[in-house]
């Protein structure tokens, strides 16, 4: 099974003997005030000069998400992605919880995008499958449903189903559906990576579907760690050995 994404010239496949893809997503005003207050300003240089930077790095593709107090999403997300296909050219993760948002984005964003996300929760599948649907997008799928995020990677990949079964109901390919196993931090359970490595196991097994995780958000680690995503040294974690496997990662400060 092979996910195809597109820019306005440019492709990446994600899949079985494909190489590994890399989101970048530095382009997020979480932890980042001064992002953030440039942002509700409407100053897009830092976003431009971010989406520069990550593409020299190596990403391949770049999530995008405006999420702060005092920025208005629906205007501020498809400038973004206005901005940011000003100076780059590869496929965009468009990452909101807002459907308006989401909606906005896709009409200006470029050849086949990624929607980041939907949950197995009914409200979440009935306000962004539709949207995927209509725009011809592919979607990342959070392993949860409404009981929130468990321990046992049988429940995640029932998630999952979910998720992908109801995409194919409304006339979304199972290919279009990018499955996220939710990779927590060691630091809390240290059972976390094997659950993480386990729910990809057994989605990518049973529904065949490909898996994209975050293997910093395994470790937590500061952004001032040398192995955060730096070009010279990429993110140590077994999760970038998986096949049909993509990743989010951010270059450091």
């Amino acid at each position: 099974m092979e996910t195809r994404l597109r820019s306005a010239e440019s492709s990446v496949v994600i899949g079985p003997g494909h190489p590994f893809v890399i989101i970048g997503e530095r382009i997020n005003p979480t932890g980042r005030p001064e992002l953030a207050d440039e942002l509700r300003r409407g100053d897009y240089s830092t976003v431009r000069s971010d989406a520069v930077t990550q593409v020299q790095a190596g990403a391949r593709m770049l999530d995008l998400n405006v999420g702060a107090s005092g920025v208005e999403e629906v205007r501020v997300l498809p400038e973004v992605v206005a901005a940011v296909q000003e100076v780059v050219d590869v496929p965009l993760c468009i990452d909101s919880a807002m459907p308006a948002a989401l909606e906005a984005a896709l009409d200006v964003c470029h050849g086949k995008p990624l929607v980041n996300s939907v949950t197995a929760e009914e409200d979440s599948i009935n306000r962004v499958l539709p949207l995927v649907r209509d725009r011809d997008a592919a979607v990342v799928g959070l392993a949860h449903g409404a009981e929130g995020i468990t321990s046992d990677p049988r429940d995640r990949l029932e998630a999952a189903r979910r998720i992908v079964d109801r995409a194919v109901q409304l006339g979304i390919a199972p290919e279009d559906v990018v499955i996220d196993p939710l990779v927590m931090s060691v630091g809390v359970d240290s059972q976390a990576g094997v659950v993480a490595l386990e729910t990809m196991r057994v989605v990518r097994q049973e529904l065949g579907t490909n898996v994209m995780a975050c293997p910093i958000a395994m470790s937590s680690a500061p952004p001032s760690w040398p192995w955060r995503c730096t070009p010279a040294s990429p993110a140590p974690s077994p999760i970038l050995c998986l096949h049909g496997c993509c990743g989010w990662c951010a270059p450091p400060r």
